[in-house]
């Protein structure tokens, strides 16, 4: 993609998917600006209600949902480390969202990773071609995102992927440690 053109969206690119979606996540903790006010009431002690889907349903959850309801299969893996970090717990905790929404969503064990080749930065892959990478600075503040259609560079992260996903736990099964 020349640097001239626009970056498209998560929404444009999850629009135009027509398969699969997969985010790999290898962060212990994330300065996302939109999550700050949430995670700090999480910190005192609020939890989202599961059966007050209006308090906590946004547009993330409608992308996905549009998404899954058009057959694109959308999975989502999580390398932590253990004992996790307080924003790992806030993000299990809120894991159901995504899961209501059409996610799959599992969690890998730092520790059973350490032979898998992974890609140095957290992406979302679409249709096995398209990588959309995810930059964070050191504090895990967000810096922008990178579209790359280079075929080795999607190989690498589609087998990384599915070798996380096929020793990864369940959400449900995934035991905080």
């Amino acid at each position: 993609m020349s640097s001239s053109e626009p970056k498209p969206t998560f929404g444009d690119q999850i629009a135009r998917c027509t398969r699969s979606a997969v985010h790999l996540e290898m962060r212990d903790a994330y300065a996302v600006d939109e999550e700050a006010e949430e995670f700090a009431a999480w910190r005192s002690g609020f939890r989202h209600d599961p059966d007050d889907r209006a308090s906590w349903w946004g547009p993330w959850h409608d992308l996905i949902q549009e998404a899954v309801s058009r057959g694109v299969v959308v999975r989502r893996a999580r390398i932590v480390s253990e004992p996790v970090t307080d924003y790992i717990r806030f993000e299990h905790s809120d894991t159901f969202t995504n899961v209501t929404a059409g996610e799959q969503v599992r969690w890998l064990p730092r520790r059973h990773a350490s032979d898998i080749a992974l890609p140095g930065n957290d992406f979302w892959l679409f249709d096995e071609q398209v990588i959309r990478w995810n930059h964070f600075t050191g504090d895990g503040v967000w810096a922008g995102h990178e579209i790359c259609e280079e075929p080795a560079a999607s190989k690498l992260c589609a087998t990384a992927f599915e070798a996380v996903w096929a020793r990864a736990i369940p959400h449900d099964q995934y035991k905080i440690r």
